[in-house]
């Protein structure tokens, strides 16, 4: 039987060693146990929070899914600047029907502007019937009309014209350097339309009127003037002004002050 003694040294012993372990610093990376002597390792790799990448700059990002219509609105472009290349036979001297040139140059005045201003004014002056006045008048008013029209989007636009053209059209303006539409498919579509809708033509002649326009409209591209599109919304745009002046149709009951001016001069 031991002795008290020693039961007494024991416990000393025993309460030492267990008040060393409690103040001995806990190992990084291990977690006691609540009965036992059982470690638990920890993550020692704490990852911080990362804010996400600032996005990228509009001009720096790929678009790697186009929408549809920009893939068809490109696609169209280069259509179109293809099928311009391809029928501008008349660019130069030295195109493949370079001897047509000057016979479409000179289809390239019979569409110009400035005649067609200049011949309104004078057989306006030279017209004795109201009718007659009345019709002139507001074909010099639609002739302004497409001036302003064309001008405007063709300063918006700013559209170049084709590579291959020459710049040696007749009497041209600072916005003629650009293209888009062509002045002389909206002015061929807007004078034919009023001429067949306000003069009293036989049949032969009418078939007349709507070639021209159709041929001047080609030629502008066969000179290397315009794109194909150019022209093609060129003849829409003078279609459509024909109907704006249909609309605010000038006569001696709407406008009499415009006719007594005139009667006066």
């Amino acid at each position: 039987m031991p002795s008290p003694r020693r039961n007494v040294e024991v416990r000393a012993l025993a309460a030492s060693a267990f008040e060393q372990q409690q103040q001995q610093p806990q190992q990084p990376g291990l977690r006691r146990g609540g009965g036992g002597q059982r470690f638990e390792f920890k993550s020692l790799l704490a990852v911080p929070s990362q804010a996400p990448p600032p996005p990228l700059p509009e001009e720096d990002r790929i678009d790697l899914n186009p929408s549809f219509l920009g893939i068809a609105l490109r696609s169209l472009l280069a259509i179109d600047l293809w099928l311009s290349k391809k029928l501008g036979v008349c660019a130069g001297e030295s195109s493949s029907w370079g001897s047509v040139r000057p016979l479409m140059k000179l289809l390239e005045i019979s569409g110009h502007g400035i005649p067609w201003l200049l011949g309104t004014l004078y057989c306006l002056s030279r017209s004795d019937s109201w009718a007659g006045r009345e019709v002139l008048m507001n074909l010099l008013f639609a002739l302004l009309l497409d001036l302003l029209l064309v001008a405007l989007l063709k300063g918006l636009v700013r559209r170049r014209r084709p590579a291959h053209n020459q710049m040696d059209m007749f009497v041209t303006l600072s916005v003629d350097k650009y293209s888009f539409p062509s002045g002389h498919a909206t002015r061929a579509a807007l004078v034919s339309r009023f001429i067949l809708n306000h003069l009293v033509l036989a049949i032969p002649l009418r078939v007349l009127v709507v070639l021209w326009a159709f041929i001047l409209g080609l030629s502008r591209v066969m000179l290397g003037r315009h794109n194909v599109t150019d022209v093609a919304f060129g003849f829409f745009l003078g279609y459509m002004q024909y109907s704006i002046v249909d609309y605010c149709w000038l006569s001696p009951h709407n406008a009499p002050v415009l006719f007594v001016l005139w009667n006066q001069q």
